[in-house]
């Protein structure tokens, strides 16, 4: 593993390095989602102010889950490059977001839609920094032939561990993809806004609980680590806004059906009208 790389006087570590490789992926996607919807927004800025308000967030709700020891030596925690917790990032990305949409004048939920899968490929890449730094973020104990051992890490480790980064970027993968090809529906207008981002708290609740399973995470609530109870409120959130926009559908597309209706049958009695008062041959 390489915590870090020297370059001369220079120090960089890997970690915040695959951070903002993972901005840049991310910049990447959203640019291609706002091109393909036709919406004129600046994805470098969207970007920016998002992902430094996800790592403000994700560094505040870790320090948080033990306050005991945040407020016992506060100043080093703060400033400090370890710990970020992924719930934290997904609140202080949604505040962020939620301000830009309104003033780029957008839908919140189409701001939403459209930053989630940017969000899964931006947080899979950064997950390969911890995979990378050896940050403590790997599993338990494997005897599985792909289990890793950190002896270099920043939180060393001799035993062959479940290397939940990697389970974890895949995962990201695949929930990138799938929101995409939610979103493209999306485009002609015929799915409601906020259904992508339905999805993503869905998909990205399921694969985080699940994979605490194997992780090394603290217990807390019924047995359940702090992310578990967290992917728990994430996927309750996703779920009720789809049930929502699917019971807000067929009420938004019921008046458009009774018009079409109506002037449907005008359009059938005006011919016959004409007909009527046409001289018999």
């Amino acid at each position: 593993m390489y915590p870090f790389i020297h370059i001369g006087p220079i120090t960089l570590g890997t970690y915040g390095l695959l951070v903002a490789s993972g901005l840049l992926c991310a910049f990447f996607v959203l640019r291609a989602d706002l091109y393909r919807r036709g919406i004129d927004a600046d994805a470098e800025s969207i970007i920016g102010i998002t992902g430094l308000s996800g790592l403000a967030g994700a560094r505040l709700y870790h320090l948080l889950e033990s306050p005991a020891d945040f407020f016992a030596d506060p100043w080093r925690l703060l400033f400090s490059t370890m710990g970020f917790a992924w719930f934290g990032a997904v609140i202080g990305g949604f505040v962020a977001l939620v301000m830009l949409a309104r003033r780029y004048r957008m839908k919140i939920l189409l701001m939403l839609d459209v930053a989630s899968p940017a969000a899964a490929v931006g947080y899979g890449v950064g997950r390969i920094g911890c995979l990378i730094s050896g940050d403590g973020d790997y599993g338990i104990p494997t005897s599985l032939p792909w289990g890793m051992s950190f002896p270099n890490g920043l939180v060393p480790t001799t035993q062959r561990v479940h290397p939940t980064p990697i389970y974890e970027f895949l995962a990201a993968l695949v929930i990138a993809y799938f929101l995409w090809r939610v979103g493209q529906r999306a485009v002609g207008g015929t799915r409601p806004a906020g259904e992508v981002f339905g999805w993503y708290l869905i998909a990205t609740g399921v694969a985080r609980f699940l994979v605490e399973f194997i992780r090394i995470n603290p217990r807390s609530f019924f047995g359940l680590s702090n992310a578990q109870a967290a992917s728990g409120v994430s996927v309750i959130a996703g779920a009720l806004l789809l049930v929502l926009l699917t019971r807000r559908a067929p009420a938004a597309r019921q008046p458009a059906a009774r018009n079409s209706t109506a002037g449907s049958g005008a359009a059938q009695n005006r011919p016959a009208r004409k007909r009527a008062h046409q001289p018999a041959r």
